[in-house]
């Protein structure tokens, strides 16, 4: 019976010791003129979230779970990114009025941060004047880039007390920081010398033909090898696109499905399927080559959840409905109410830049339609504390149509039954009040025109 007890103690000994670790840090500091109470770390993706409470005189300070890496800070509206080490304490202080020039680190964590500080201002010093460096010529750019690199390995490998895994990683980061420049040079050239027909002459762009894209730690680390990574697949399922008969979307979604490193390919799957999944056109083909290449469980299961949200808003089932909405004009209305003509639905707010862009085109269209068999709905979703500025803009901007002010702004239950995560938002229904599109074209879209005119409205 002893040796039995001593052959599960020891293999309890031996599981224990080959559980992955957990990573923690304390963080702390201290905020000068704070604007919130709490601040809010993110994970480089905005996935995972943690929430630390400020106290009336600006502290704060607690112990999260998390792994090393890059992570966003937020407080209010300020914003800023730092590297954790898990294991090592770091303190971040600042004044929310004034970041740039109080920002300042402390703690064991420090060292790398401090490092990021300076590494950001030689670089602006090099660069100076942003446009002017956008619009310089081929030759003077691509010296100014190579000038860049190489202050910037001198300066990582001048700074005292980087750990040397840190070193290797970052030496790479700026080569990769490298190649992204010459990679984004040709757009925006384009756009600084206002010549959008500008292309890069042959030989600029770096030689790319033993790039590895498979390399999951440095996609981890470096924003730039992402965007690089990201770019060549982006690419690949373009030439694919053009080699077969599919969809923008599912091209891609397939040719990132076959990454060998999975690292990388569940965070492209990730990254394209959060937003992808709420505009595809393909609902049922785009979630099963997400949920068949995914091997991150955690990442199927949100997505999954959107996908039984999203399959109840298809082509041809009956719309979510709202009920007793503030219409501008006087009164209540409800989309029952609005039955026998097609409605074309604007999901919008007086802040959003983007919905204020469409209401010339929205209004063009609407004066196109008018007497036809089709409604105009504006739902507003701003907040009810921003009613004023709600009716105002309606008369400022002449706006037509039937207006109205969703009861709980984002979390309205319309908004969240049609999972709209980002607006302007547009949803076409028919007389019956079932769906046509949950992904309606823009007013300012040609497409709009041929599917009102291909439902002979």
């Amino acid at each position: 019976m002893k040796k039995i007890f001593y052959i599960l103690l020891a293999l309890s000994i031996i599981s224990w010791k080959k559980e992955k670790p957990v990573n923690y840090i304390v963080l702390s500091g201290k905020i000068e003129n704070k604007i919130a109470d709490y601040i809010i770390i993110s994970s480089s993706n905005y996935d995972t979230k943690d929430t630390i409470k400020v106290s009336a005189d600006g502290s704060y300070s607690d112990t999260l779970r998390i792994d090393s890496g890059y992570h966003l800070i937020s407080h209010g509206k300020v914003f800023m990114r730092a590297y954790f080490e898990a294991g090592t304490p770091l303190s971040i202080n600042f004044d929310s009025k004034n970041l740039r020039e109080s920002l300042s680190f402390s703690g064991k964590g420090a060292i790398t941060n401090n490092y990021l500080l300076k590494k950001a201002k030689t670089e602006q010093e090099l660069i100076g004047d942003r446009n002017a460096y956008s619009a310089l010529d081929e030759a003077a750019f691509k010296a100014k880039a190579t000038q860049i690199k190489k202050a910037l390995i001198q300066l990582v490998d001048s700074t005292p007390n980087l750990s040397t895994n840190y070193k290797e990683q970052e030496k790479r980061n700026i080569n990769y920081e490298y190649i992204s420049k010459l990679l984004g040079y040709e757009k925006s050239y384009a756009y600084a010398s206002k010549n959008p027909d500008f292309v890069v002459s042959n030989g600029f762009l770096p030689d790319l033909s033993k790039f590895d894209y498979n390399n999951g730690k440095d996609y981890l680390f470096s924003a730039s090898y992402k965007r690089i990574v990201k770019s060549y697949y982006k690419n690949k399922a373009a030439t694919d696109l053009k080699l077969k008969d599919s969809k923008e979307d599912i091209a891609y979604l397939k040719t990132i499905s076959q990454i060998s490193d999975e690292t990388i390919k569940n965070s492209l799957l990730y990254d394209e399927a959060r937003q992808g999944i709420n505009y595809t056109t393909d609902l049922e083909a785009f979630y099963a080559i997400f949920n068949n290449a995914s091997t991150n469980q955690n990442e199927k299961s949100k997505i999954t959840e959107s996908y039984n949200i999203l399959k109840t808003t298809t082509k041809g089932k009956p719309s979510p409905k709202f009920v007793d909405y503030e219409n501008n004009a006087g009164g209540k209305t409800s989309l029952d109410d609005l039955k026998g003509k097609y409605i074309y639905i604007d999901v919008w707010a007086t802040w959003c830049g983007p919905c204020r862009k469409e209401i010339p085109f929205l209004k063009e269209v609407e004066k196109a339609y008018h007497g036809k068999n089709i409604e105009f709905v504006s739902i507003s979703i701003d907040k009810q504390t921003d009613h004023a500025k709600w009716k105002k803009m309606i008369v400022d901007q002449a706006l037509g149509g039937i207006q109205l002010l969703a009861d709980k702004d984002w979390a309205s239950q319309f908004v969240q039954d049609y999972l709209i995560q980002g607006i302007p938002h547009f949803i076409l229904l028919d007389p019956n009040g079932n769906i046509v599109t949950p992904n309606a074209p823009r007013p300012s879209e040609k497409e709009l025109i041929t599917l009102f005119d291909s439902l002979k409205i």
